[in-house]
């Protein structure tokens, strides 16, 4: 069975199922490489009605398919103020080599942790990217299982796509698409590459969605930063 029947299943689960997530869908939209001896600092912001959730995330990639990653999670709800609020550790395979099938697959797994709570979240990904010239596109279809002491368990899924041009290395524009419980997004982002000395590299986004419905809010914002090194 090849990759893409082996994980067809999966696909089919995660678009039947209801949409259910409590938080905005809105997020880094991953891709399903790894570079082997790559290391990363990493740092990116959501901002939502005047609220910012930040994350800060040191990674290494251990082989030339498995990559992981620990972030801290900050929240500022108002005032400048930022309170870190979750813990999470990330991993993420890559499933097969680049161009050896029609699409490129990976698979991503996190587990998060309320910093002052004992409440909890697994989720899993399967991350899909497939090249035509300079067209790229991309989506990441996520399962995840929350429970804890102050939450309901329950099982919830999101779904990130991206349709990306690359004009240059230096600058990319895209347009994304979120769907989750409370959010139903559309949005254009830019992103690029700075190439530093040796392997050291730096990478950058930033976005803007728009809300489709009545739950998202009308405007939000993402930027992302990435030092490879």
């Amino acid at each position: 069975m090849n990759i893409q029947s082996r994980y067809f299943w999966l696909m089919n689960f995660c678009f039947s199922m209801p949409i259910l997530a409590d938080d905005l869908a809105i997020d880094k939209l991953y891709h399903p490489y790894v570079q082997a001896l790559e290391r990363e600092l990493e740092w990116r912001m959501i901002s939502a009605d005047n609220q910012q959730l930040h994350r800060l995330g040191l990674g290494t990639s251990l082989s030339n398919r498995l990559f992981i990653e620990a972030y801290l999670i900050a929240e500022e709800k108002g005032g400048g103020k930022l309170e870190i609020s979750d813990y999470e550790l990330e991993a993420k395979w890559q499933l097969s080599e680049q161009g050896e099938y029609a699409i490129d697959w990976g698979m991503i797994v996190e587990l998060e942790k309320k910093r002052h709570e004992n409440d909890w979240e697994f989720a899993t990904g399967l991350l899909m990217e497939k090249e035509w010239g300079q067209w790229v596109g991309s989506a990441n279809v996520w399962v995840i299982y929350e429970w804890g002491d102050t939450i309901k368990e329950e099982v919830e899924s999101a779904l990130a796509l991206q349709l990306r041009y690359r004009y240059s290395r230096h600058f990319e524009p895209a347009i994304e698409f979120y769907s989750g419980q409370n959010t139903r997004a559309l949005g254009s982002s830019i992103m690029g590459d700075i190439k530093l000395t040796g392997r050291k590299k730096w990478h950058w986004e930033a976005g803007i969605i728009l809300g489709l419905d009545d739950k998202t809010p009308d405007n939000m914002w993402r930027l992302l930063s990435e030092f490879e090194f």
